[in-house]
């Protein structure tokens, strides 16, 4: 990646990383923004907390992200949940934020509340959610990396799962993005390269109820970060490149306690069939561009029908040959693009198998 003319200048910064802080905290305040994207700022904390409630609720300007008019700019940070910093190491942190405004509701992208509400609410069912996160690493040009120029890579097929020079881009990335995660406590399951040249992907989970969203959510901020370092764009796109190339998804395994239980492939197909009456509306939370992806080609359904079956994946939902072997387990659900998010996922998907809950 020399001679990339954005990449932190890293050793000079580490210098200053270490020095001494005394016994003050930085804590780096995240919040998800108008687009779906990730903005953060860092508040100095006198000591170390405890608990998301120990953090001080902050502000930003709304206006800036897509949150808030500019008439009506602040909304308001309130911590709820802590990770460690990898980037600038103990005892400094990481404050994952929902978004209020100033009338005391949730800003309108506020997911994670209304996810929060139906997780505590159908928690004695307990549960479990696996989502497997695909994204695409491009140059500062903005173009696939590794990617030849003014050309195209040979077609799909070495890619996957592959090694070597010329069948993986940006290795150096995704293992930075790995060991970070780790770092964070982020129960980060497992990474591997995509069919996509210059896709990756990795797995957050098993995570119950609320937990997965928020940490898949630090998850991108990390990738985001490390790519900073690299000079490396990511993007979450369904599409990133028309043609005869892959998409990127967000696959969501779904279990619960009933599932996993001998006898529990009859509550798996239940759950499967609350899901086929209520295709449209989960479609129109599983991302922007999903229309892109989803074709019933490259390994994909038809964004207007909904399928399933035992080791399918052309298919809206696919059941693992040995949870059909084994008779018990979780499903998975193909449907959400890569640029989904995971509140949104796991908050219908536990709404339509247990049950809707009351307003506030």
């Amino acid at each position: 990646m020399a001679g990339s003319t954005v990449i932190s200048n890293t050793a000079n910064l580490l210098k200053f990383l270490n020095l001494d802080q005394g016994e003050k905290i930085l804590a780096e305040y995240i919040w998800i923004d108008g687009s779906s994207g990730v903005r953060s700022k860092t508040k100095t904390l006198d000591k170390a907390p405890s608990s998301p409630d120990d953090l001080p609720e902050w502000n930003f300007d709304g206006s800036s992200t897509g949150q808030a008019p500019g008439d009506n700019s602040d909304v308001y940070l309130r911590p709820c949940a802590i990770y460690p910093d990898p980037f600038r190491g103990a005892p400094n942190i990481l404050v994952l934020s929902e978004c209020w405004d100033s009338d005391g509701t949730p800003n309108k992208f506020n997911h994670r509340h209304e996810c929060s509400r139906l997780m505590d609410a159908h928690k004695e069912h307990k549960p479990w959610f696996g989502l497997e996160q695909e994204y695409t690493l491009f140059d500062q040009f903005d173009k696939p990396y590794g990617w030849p120029k003014g050309g195209f890579p040979g077609p799909q097929g070495p890619y996957y799962c592959g090694v070597g020079t010329g069948k993986v881009y940006c290795r150096d990335v995704v293992e930075a993005h790995y060991k970070a995660c780790i770092y964070a406590g982020v129960n980060i399951s497992g990474i591997n390269a995509e069919v996509l040249p210059a896709q990756w992907e990795f797995q957050v989970g098993p995570c119950e109820g609320i937990e997965l969203g928020d940490q898949l959510w630090i998850a991108r901020y990390l990738l985001e970060r490390v790519a900073e370092e690299f000079g490396v764009k990511i993007s979450f796109h369904p599409k990133p490149i028309p043609g005869d190339w892959n998409g990127a998804g967000l696959h969501t395994n779904v279990s619960s306690e009933e599932m996993r239980k001998p006898g529990g492939m009859k509550h798996i197909e239940a759950a499967i069939k609350k899901l086929e009456k209520r295709h449209k509306e989960h479609i129109a939370v599983y991302g922007e561009d999903n229309t892109l992806r989803l074709t019933g080609r490259h390994e994909t359904g038809n964004i207007d029908e909904f399928t399933w079956g035992v080791a399918n994946r052309g298919a809206s939902i696919r059941i693992p040959r040995s949870v059909g072997k084994e008779g018990y387990g979780y499903f998975e659900d193909r449907r959400p693009a890569s640029n989904a998010d995971p509140y949104s996922i796991t908050g219908i998907m536990v709404e339509t198998i247990f049950g809707a809950i009351e307003s506030e």
